[in-house]
């Protein structure tokens, strides 16, 4: 909505909020305005203050001071029930469906409608699930369990569900970290039809292309402060970079020059049928090699099957020389082979162990004696690493669950370079965290290139791999189709390739 057009009282408002967790101040004297009818990003890196402002809003937690009005109505929240019934809903990045209960019974849970004898009546409850999805328009099958939902239909589960509490502020916390283009693109399709219907929607995300095609306003925070608030249109990357962090954009992607050395892998023809056909290409050490394409072009597949996570049906892979049988991760570790997943919370990290574990769960055998570790021998292993990564932590002996996302990503890299690799893959390094520890991620990325380590990186993000690679090898449909130099590669050669046009100054991959 136009700035001239917004109505001048806002639907939600928080004024003067601060909230303390002991000496710590996780927000001080913050204001922020939600408008009907207005998408409003919400930037800022990670322990800005963006959770618990968020958390406030959602009813979790109470302001030591500030006042939070509806409809300029003083509006006091003793919990996620009384923010609900204010018609305040929070979707977040991960959704919380029951996985075993239909579409319909996690919309309407606990309020299922009845009929006599207190049944439930099931079908008043399908048709009125239909309904909601009919408002969003989009097509999902009320009865089908949750289970097996993509991440982008479960969103919209959610989002059905603030609209069957009759929700007209919606809070959407990094709805897109785990979307492909096509779902993001139906996502925002849906958020521009509640916008245009009267909602008030606050849109945390750290991609700033999101933030700026689908927002009006956007209000950046840093250190528990509101740094400032202004139209879309009166920014750009740069500047939000430079209220984020205090850095210039530049800073994002470190690179450090190195010359390529020997040959670490060697990819011949690795095809998986359905998934990737005839995939060869070569990593050397001290180089940064980007697997570029769209979603679903395979460059994930690849390096799973190359880690012996996923079988292959032909082809061979080779490290330093050295054969590696295909499906057995424990040979492609035994040669010096790393794999930091792209989900690290369910591939790359066991959430419910300690820090200090999970950033030694690779060496437990070279650091036991008979089978046994001895007290202390975790800790001062996973010290040194987690000390060199910056991982900003209470203790080393909480779960690292409790860590940031970035900080999450941290111990993976943690875990791995503990065991000095030679060849070091990271899929989608920086996916889901904030700005400035994209810069220490890509600085460390650098750094491994510098001292030896061949590094084959799959990023999504176009700015990371033109920053970031050295060389970037294009996939398109399970094929790989260019190698482009650093020197040639820009946004537009790397999306032609992807798409499978032509690439003007590029060369086939060989």
């Amino acid at each position: 909505m136009p700035e001239h057009d917004r109505p001048d009282r806002p639907l939600l408002a928080l004024t003067g909020a601060s909230k303390s967790f002991g000496a710590v101040d996780a927000l001080r004297d913050v204001s922020l305005d939600l408008h009907p009818g207005e998408v409003h990003a919400l930037v800022g890196e990670n322990g800005a203050g963006k959770s618990t402002l968020v958390k406030i809003l959602a009813g979790v937690h109470q302001p030591d001071e500030g006042v939070l009005t509806l409809d300029g109505d003083r509006l006091s929240l003793t919990g996620p029930a009384g923010a609900r019934a204010a018609g305040i809903a929070v979707i977040y990045q991960e959704p919380t469906l029951f996985p075993d209960l239909s579409v319909a019974e996690n919309i309407f849970m606990g309020r299922q409608p009845l009929r006599s004898l207190r049944r439930i009546d099931g079908r008043l409850m399908r048709h009125q699930a239909e309904e909601l999805f009919a408002r969003l328009g989009v097509h999902l099958d009320p009865d089908r369990p949750a289970r097996g939902l993509s991440i982008a239909d479960q969103q919209l589960v959610e989002i059905a569900k603030a609209l069957s509490f009759d929700a007209r502020v919606l809070v959407m916390d990094e709805p897109t970290a785990a979307l492909s283009g096509v779902e993001v693109e139906r996502l925002f399709s849906v958020v521009r039809s509640l916008r245009d219907a009267g909602a008030a929607i606050l849109f945390i995300s750290h991609r700033f292309d999101e933030v700026f095609a689908l927002c009006q306003r956007i209000t950046v925070m840093r250190d528990g402060r509101r740094v400032s608030t202004d139209p879309a249109g009166e920014l750009d990357v740069a500047e939000l970079v430079r209220r984020m962090v205090g850095r210039e954009i530049s800073q994002l992607f470190p690179k450090t020059e190195s010359s390529p050395g020997e040959v670490v892998l060697d990819v011949r023809g690795l095809t998986r049928h359905g998934v990737f056909d005839e995939v060869s290409f070569q990593v050397r050490s001290g180089e940064i090699v980007a697997l570029a394409g769209l979603v679903g072009a395979g460059r994930s597949e690849v390096v799973r099957a190359v880690f012996g996570v996923d079988r292959y049906d032909a082809g061979e892979v080779s490290v330093g020389g050295v054969r590696v049988p295909g499906g057995r991760p424990s040979a492609a570790i035994a040669v010096g082979m790393a794999l930091v997943p792209e989900d690290r919370r369910q591939q790359g990290l066991v959430m419910e162990l300690s820090i200090e574990r999970n950033a030694t769960l690779t060496r437990r055998w070279s650091l036991s004696r008979y089978g046994l570790l001895g007290p202390g021998v975790e800790r001062r292993a996973a010290a040194q690493w987690l000390r060199r990564l910056q991982v900003k932590a209470g203790r080393s002996t909480d779960p690292v669950s409790t860590l940031s996302g970035g900080n999450q990503q941290k111990v993976v890299l943690a875990k791995w370079l503990s065991t000095t690799p030679k060849l070091l893959i990271v899929d989608e390094p920086t996916r889901g965290i904030d700005v400035g520890t994209k810069a220490e991620v890509h600085r460390l990325m650098s750094q491994l290139a510098a001292e030896g380590v061949a590094v084959v990186m799959v990023s999504s993000e176009l700015p990371e791999v033109l920053g970031m690679a050295d060389r970037v090898l294009v996939m398109h449909e399970g094929r790989l189709v260019r190698e482009i130099s650093r020197a040639d590669a820009d946004e537009e050669s790397v999306m032609l390739a992807a798409t499978g046009q032509a690439s003007p100054g590029s060369e086939p991959a060989r």
